[in-house]
């Protein structure tokens, strides 16, 4: 993205004219989150978390180094070291404890980028491979925290590993050589520990990567908007810093307080008792629960319980649950509506906040809750309606509605009126 606006980068300092000509690193920096970066200049709160899901990435990464220095991936040895980790190492229960509700926090600042992107159609033109690349980092941290849960070989890694492990089972002709394929095995042992523990070591590296993709692909046509009108003039526009580096800062000391608090005060309260426990194959817990950011997903899966004709509930269960991540990619071309921000939508307003957002908090409800009535006939309701709002009514309800009016600009949506608008200076929009 490049506007006309845009200030350029004019190192003063020799050193820094020294760098900017034979390694232009402070000249990509300043362009990509300096005065260099023009942004919208109504972007709310929400806009705050991808600023912090880079944060918890860095933070996961550096604790998760620390903590690999002190683990042995032996099936044997592996929930002793854990324990060492958390007596023994100096701040180890801190790195420990960091890395594990930082996971958490991951996922919760993801989740809420990915509803924002929802209810603002983020991922509409000119912005799908944003969206495309962001839900790629998505699947890919579900696989590395799947990975990270089975490595403390508690009671719930163990059974964890086993279940989900398992899913694969269910393909016909294929899904078991696949499985032992997975675990170097018929269970969970050695050798599935050892390739999840390199597996998770490796996967942050390409998560990173696939961020600076999805970085450099928001740069092109530059952010989105509450509002979901392009940029028209410098007036429509900020520098990056300081006013959104301010903005985000304050956002990030927000959500380490509330970080911190949980690491400190209640560092287990996401977590699962029976993974205290060593584990055991001979011993099965009575309720096998994944990790509460796989809850609605896991739902899904428990929502099939009958054959349909020749094809087997647990098979459907498991395309199900696939699928409910895999139509996002398909999102950009379902949604056919002009408007992007869910403010001017009235019809798609209602059915995102007494639709999907109730049906999310069953799932995500009854994920947590035993394979029992009534939550499995809750979870069939919940699923029901999470697919028929994406496959149906969203592509229904963009043809049909009437969406309010927008605004003429960025700066009438922000100051009530736009003078250069008036006198008709903003007939075209910048490129």
């Amino acid at each position: 993205m490049s506007f006309p606006w845009a200030k350029e980068y004019t190192p003063t300092n020799p050193v820094m004219r020294f760098f900017d000509e034979k390694l232009p690193l402070p000249r990509l920096v300043y362009n990509a989150v300096g005065a260099g970066y023009p942004v919208p200049r109504n972007l709310s709160y929400f806009w705050n978390f991808g600023v912090l899901a880079g944060f918890f990435l860095v933070a996961q990464i550096v604790t998760g180094v620390v903590l690999a220095m002190h683990y042995a991936a032996n099936a044997q040895v592996a929930f002793a070291t854990t324990e060492h980790i958390m007596r023994d190492v100096n701040w180890g229960w801190l790195m420990r404890y960091a890395h594990a509700n930082g996971a958490s926090f991951f996922f919760i600042v993801v989740y809420l980028h990915i509803f924002r992107g929802f209810y603002y159609s983020s991922y509409k033109a000119p912005r799908e491979m944003i969206w495309l690349l962001g839900v790629v980092i998505f699947l890919l941290m579900m696989a590395t925290a799947f990975m990270g849960y089975v490595l403390p070989w508690g009671q719930m890694s163990f059974w964890g590993a086993k279940v989900i492990t398992g899913l694969f089972g269910a393909i016909p002709v294929v899904g078991e050589p696949i499985q032992i394929w997975l675990l170097g095995g018929f269970a969970p042992d050695n050798a599935a520990l050892n390739r999840f523990f390199s597996l998770h070591f490796l996967l942050p590296f390409v998560i990173a990567g696939v961020v600076i993709l999805h970085i450099w692909a928001l740069h092109i046509p530059g952010s989105s908007n509450p509002t979901g009108v392009e940029v028209k003039s410098e007036s429509d526009t900020l520098p990056f810093h300081p006013y959104y580096t301010a903005k985000d800062g304050f956002g990030l000391g927000v959500a380490l307080i509330l970080f911190f608090a949980l690491v400190f005060f209640l560092p287990n309260y996401l977590g699962h008792p029976d993974n205290y426990i060593e584990a055991n194959p001979l011993s099965t817990p009575a309720h096998i629960v994944p990790e509460w950011y796989f809850w609605p997903f896991y739902a899904i899966l428990r929502a099939f319980t009958a054959d349909f004709f020749f094809i087997p509930a647990k098979l459907m269960g498991v395309l199900a649950m696939f699928s409910a991540i895999l139509l996002w990619f398909f999102l950009p071309w379902l949604d056919k509506s002009p408007v992007r921000s869910g403010h001017y939508r009235p019809l798609f307003r209602k059915f995102f906040w007494f639709g999907l957002i109730p049906a999310m908090a069953v799932l995500f409800y009854c994920g947590g809750a035993p394979a029992e009535e009534p939550f499995v006939m809750l979870s069939q309701i919940a699923t029901a309606y999470y697919f028929l709002h994406f496959l149906v009514i969203l592509p229904i309800v963009s043809q049909i509605e009437k969406p309010e009016p927008l605004p003429y600009s960025i700066t009438e949506a922000v100051l009530g009126s736009d003078k250069k608008a008036v006198l008709g200076e903003n007939a075209t929009p910048a490129v």
